[in-house]
Order: C-alpha cells, then sequence, then structure tokens
C-alpha cells in the first residue's frame, strides 16, 4: 500500500503543465479563484481512476502480474530517468496566467493531460491487484488518490503565491524533480522485487 501513495505523489507532485500552471497562477495571486479548477483536476483523476481500476480488475490475473509488473518498474524507472535530466523552464508558462480558469477547464486538461495516464495506469493495473485492493476499496482508495491529486496544483499555486517570483528558477525546481526522481526509483525497484522477483522465484 505505501509503495501506491509512494507512486501517486512522485507523479503528482513533479512539474507539469497543471503544476506549473499552478505555479504561475499562485505567483499572480490567483490563488482562491484558482481552486476551482483544481477540483477539476482532482474530479478527472478520480474518473481514471475508476475507470482503469475497475476495468484493470477484470483483465489482470495473477499468472500475468509478474510480467506486467516488470513493464511497470521498467517504466516508472525510464520516468525517474527523465524527470531526473529534464531541465524546468518555468518562465514559459506566465503567459498562461492572464486566464480565467475554472472547474471545466480543469477537468478537460486533465482528462487529456498524458501525466495523468502516468499516474493513473500504473496504480489502477498493477498496484491495485498487487495490494489485493477490490471492489469496495478501488471506490475508497480511488477518492483518497484523487484528493491527493486535487492537492498538487493547490500546493503549488500555493507555493507561488507565498514565495512569490524570487522562488521561480530552474535550479529551486530541479532539486525538486531529482528528489522525486529518487523516489520513483525507489518505487521501481520495490516493485521489482516485491511483485516479479519473488512470485517468479516462488513459481
Amino acid at each position: 500500500m505505501l509503495h501506491i501513495f509512494a507512486y501517486a505523489l512522485g507523479v503528482m507532485y513533479t512539474p507539469g503543465p497543471v503544476n506549473i500552471l499552478a505555479f504561475s497562477q499562485g505567483l499572480q495571486g490567483t490563488f482562491r479563484p484558482f481552486l476551482r479548477f483544481c477540483a477539476g483536476v482532482g474530479i478527472a483523476m478520480l474518473i481514471l481512476f475508476l475507470l482503469l481500476g475497475y476495468t484493470g480488475q477484470m483483465i489482470i490475473g495473477p499468472r500475468i502480474l509478474p510480467f506486467i509488473s516488470l513493464a511497470g518498474c521498467l517504466y516508472i524507472a525510464h520516468l525517474a530517468w527523465k524527470v531526473w535530466a529534464v531541465r524546468p523552464q518555468l518562465g514559459e508558462s506566465e503567459d498562461k496566467s492572464a486566464l480565467t480558469l475554472g472547474f471545466r477547464d480543469g477537468l478537460c486538461m486533465q482528462l487529456l493531460n498524458p501525466k495523468a495516464f502516468i499516474a493513473t495506469l500504473p496504480i489502477a493495473t498493477i498496484q491495485f491487484p498487487a495490494a489485493q485492493v477490490t471492489g469496495a476499496g478501488i471506490l475508497l482508495l480511488s477518492c483518497v488518490l484523487s484528493f491527493l491529486a486535487f492537492g498538487a496544483p493547490v500546493t503549488y499555486a500555493w507555493l507561488g503565491k507565498r514565495m512569490g517570483r524570487n522562488i521561480e528558477n530552474a535550479a529551486f525546481m530541479q532539486i525538486s524533480n531529482r528528489i522525486m526522481a529518487a523516489m520513483l526509483l525507489y518505487v521501481s525497484a520495490s516493485m521489482a522485487y516485491e511483485q516479479v522477483y519473488c512470485p517468479l522465484l516462488r513459481a
């Protein structure tokens, strides 16, 4: 269960299009109106978690889970490398700060955001079955994870408002990226051991 939250935090709280936009909005002092946009992001993630969680439960079986887990571990490790190597340029999102963003904007943007699928697909189709999360548990955990997804742009917007433009530099976000990349790499290694190596060893 800890791996689910570690992966979710590692993916949701790294700088992406939604979080960069949230930081920019916070810098412009639009924190409270931006909460409607953040609510749309959270609902979009809930939709994805429920859709993939319940359909994935029908498709994924215990015999093929180690092989799917292996693909997921490799993908997470690849993602960790990309997060480590990225060079954020926050200034490029400043022109978006003038937009008036509401609930519908957040919902549509997150449903079309590739990073949303990066966050939900491994959790719903690999980690849920591996942790034996089924039935009502999928609904409950999806709600909790969606609240965390809501909290990601809220956090970035709050940081932008509190710390101002002095924090808007690549060095700060680079440190954040590398912390999150290390977390993702740990999750990948842990999943590979517990969900690939150990099951195949017992087989």
